[in-house]
């Protein structure tokens, strides 16, 4: 026993008895601990209590309590299987360290995991190298070195693979766009649907664009969803040089700010570059919508620039204008009106014809209209807005009026939205005021069809929730 004592083995022995127990007693409490908070650092404790503690209790057993020979088997088993665990959990826990609190947007974040796995697996490679160079007293040098010029040929013949696989890790780990973003790559334009090692595929809108990543990394591209914020729709427009800039302006913006695509509080930007070209800029939410808004916003301006007189693209014709057309529109009204034949050269002097296109405002909210519409073709929508949004409260068929609220100098609480491509004859007031002079019951029809728009209304309002409140109509 005094031999035991004097060598160290009976010291080992009473060490692990009790050294054993009470550490994985520590580190079972600590894993409990970390487990509740979800903690990164429960995975290499977890490797610690189980694994490298009883390897490294078994090693610590054999090579020093129990003495064995350093050259016995079960003595270099042991103590490869103790060098290989306690390798996964150092690697294990530079990983937790350097990736698991990765702050958002850094390179910890941004880097792929396959990077990480194929650093891992290179670290594992060179420290089991070195395990067998010291425990087994093997020359791994040979065989390190048959791997490298294995690993150069292999890479010269898949060189061309390899690169497209490096050039999407790259463009992986550096992030330029992700997936949703918008990208002009020049010959294509679309939405990143998705992201491999060999190609980013494309949404172009008429089918996927597969683009090789070599390609993409070497060639110059824009992200047209960076900078987060609101995203513009350009659109470059021509006039004639008899139309005043600052008028063109002034209407391409306010036909800009009627869109609904357009951001809330952001305005739409106009600018004269001569020669009347024109560029405009309209905010959107991001480029999915660009599209959609320019084609709505030239069909609008097409017809807001005929209601102005303004040659768009240097053409101002325009059919309605026609004076035939403008007498087939008089007599169409007559009867809504009373006009009798000495009338209606008073009225087609004083009227005229304007178009509107699908979803333009006719007549906005919150004014006192100047003149009165009569539908001639196509219909308009009455509507409510309530919390930034419109409620229908009603429809304007041919033959029916829009602005009534001009005869009693009453502020509209209607929107006039075109239904559909909308032609209205349009009669400045005191035309309309000279026709009701005479007419005693044109008056009463003007006076019952707005009390019963009013109504109509009222009853939409109550059918949405709304509490019925006065209201008079466009």
């Amino acid at each position: 026993m005094e031999d035991a004592f004097q060598d160290g083995s009976a010291w080992w022995v009473i060490a692990l008895a009790i050294g054993v127990p009470v550490l994985l007693v520590l580190l079972t409490e600590s894993l409990a601990a970390l487990s509740r908070r979800n903690s990164p650092l429960a995975g290499p404790v977890r490797l610690l209590r189980n694994w490298v503690l009883p390897a490294g209790a078994l090693f610590a057993l054999l090579a020093f309590a129990v003495q064995s020979p350093a050259d016995q088997v079960w003595v270099r088993v042991v103590a490869t299987v103790f060098g290989f665990l306690v390798i996964l959990l150092v690697l294990s826990s530079f990983n937790v360290a350097l990736f698991a609190n990765a702050t958002p947007g850094s390179w910890r974040e941004r880097i792929p995991t396959i990077f990480v796995e194929i650093a891992r697996l290179a670290l594992v490679v060179v420290g089991l190298a070195l395990l067998f160079s010291w425990v087994w007293g093997a020359d791994v040098g040979g065989l390190l070195t048959a791997l490298g010029v294995g690993s150069i040929v292999i890479g010269l013949a898949l060189q061309n693979a390899v690169g497209g696989v490096i050039s999407g890790l790259l463009l992986l780990f550096e992030q330029p766009f992700k997936i949703g973003d918008w990208l002009d790559i020049g010959s294509v334009r679309g939405r990143v649907v998705e992201v491999n090692w060999r190609a980013v595929h494309i949404d172009t809108g008429s089918g996927i664009q597969i683009v090789p990543n070599s390609s993409l990394s070497g060639a110059s591209f824009t992200n047209l969803s960076e900078p987060p914020g609101p995203y513009s729709a350009h659109a470059s427009i021509t006039f004639s040089t008899d139309d005043p800039p600052h008028e063109v302006m002034a209407l391409l913006v306010e036909v800009a700010d009627a869109l609904p695509m357009r951001l809330p509080g952001v305005r739409a930007r106009a600018e004269y570059s001569g020669a009347a070209a024109f560029s405009v800029s309209i905010p959107v939410s991001g480029p999915s919508e660009a599209a959609r808004t320019l084609s709505m916003y030239l069909a609008w301006l097409w017809y807001a620039a005929r209601r102005h007189g303004f040659a768009l693209d240097g053409d101002d014709t325009d059919p309605v204008t026609a004076p035939e057309r403008l007498a087939a529109a008089v007599q169409t009204v007559a009867p809504t009106l009373h006009l009798r034949d000495e009338d209606r050269e008073q009225v087609l002097a004083s009227a005229h014809l304007e178009r509107y296109g699908a979803g333009e405002v006719v007549l906005p909210a919150g004014v006192v209209p100047n003149q009165v519409l009569i539908v001639v073709s196509g219909s308009a929508t009455l509507a409510v807005e309530v919390d930034g949004g419109r409620i229908d409260v009603g429809r304007a068929e041919p033959g029916e009026l829009v602005g009534q609220t001009a005869l009693t100098r009453e502020r509209t609480q209607a929107v006039t939205v075109a239904a559909e491509v909308l032609t209205v004859l349009v009669l400045p007031l005191h035309t309309v005021d000279a026709l009701i002079r005479t007419r005693p019951r044109l008056a009463a029809e003007i006076g019952e069809s707005l009390e019963l728009k009013r109504k109509i209304a009222e009853e939409a309002l109550g059918a949405s929730g709304i509490p019925a409140r006065s209201i008079r109509s466009a």
